[in-house]
């Protein structure tokens, strides 16, 4: 069986998104960068640029939200509006969160993130519209979820207790690091879907994928309400 250029373009991206995601189940962040968060005691923007940007890059749950968000949006415009909102959505959790102090229990809050990917790839399967015979609002839902996907992020700062001096400029930088990193993501992730689309096997294998996206998010779901269960 022999790959044309569009299918090992497309297995090469899902495989790169695949090797950045390599603590797909772990709850937080990992060993250097807990280290960091500990000892760091001032402004430290290029480092919390790395750290929102990798965060991103490697959050499996953002990253499968934003699949089910753009899978069926063909133009740059449309994927730029829905994009824009999530963003809108995290950022504002995110930087209220953490300057605030609003806390939420962290293994809930990715409960409700596994959902969200649930909801999307639902709503990709025409599952509103067919059993429930109404169709909502896209761009509202994916704003709401920008809220609470930012409290996941949120969360993960809150573990560390970071000093309240110059915060907000630490903060920014994550932030700003976060949009770099799905940004980034994004690129691989369009590049991907722009050349299965051109293929026949696309609109033959979306039932399937998004069907699969669902699995994933009910995985995500049971796995934080468990973990919500036992530790707390």
């Amino acid at each position: 069986m022999r790959f044309n250029k569009q299918k090992l373009l497309i297995i090469s991206c899902l495989l790169f998104l695949l090797a950045i995601s390599t603590n797909l189940f772990a709850h937080g962040v990992d060993a250097s960068t807990k280290n960091f968060l500990t000892a760091n005691q001032g402004v430290a923007i290029g480092p919390f640029l790395y750290i929102g940007a990798k965060h991103m890059v490697t959050g499996y749950d953002h990253l499968l939200f934003l699949v089910g968000v753009i899978f069926f949006l063909f133009r740059i415009r449309d994927v730029l509006v829905y994009v824009s909102l999530f963003t809108l959505g995290h950022s504002l959790t995110l930087l209220l969160g953490v300057l605030e102090g609003y806390t939420v229990n962290a293994y809930l809050i990715d409960a409700i993130i596994g959902l969200s990917i649930v909801y999307k790839a639902f709503d990709n399967l025409g599952g509103f519209r067919q059993l429930l015979g109404f169709q909502p609002n896209n761009k509202f839902a994916v704003a709401i979820f920008g809220l609470f996907h930012g409290f996941g992020l949120a969360t993960k700062l809150q573990d560390f207790a970071l000093p309240k001096a110059n915060l907000w400029k630490n903060l920014l930088a994550f932030n700003v690091g976060v949009e770099v990193g799905q940004f980034v993501a994004l690129f691989f992730i369009m590049i991907a879907l722009s050349f299965w689309r051109k293929s026949p096997s696309f609109y033959t294998f979306a039932t399937a994928t998004n069907t699969l996206l669902m699995t994933g998010g009910l995985i995500l779901f049971g796995y934080q309400l468990t973990g919500y269960i036992v530790y707390n």
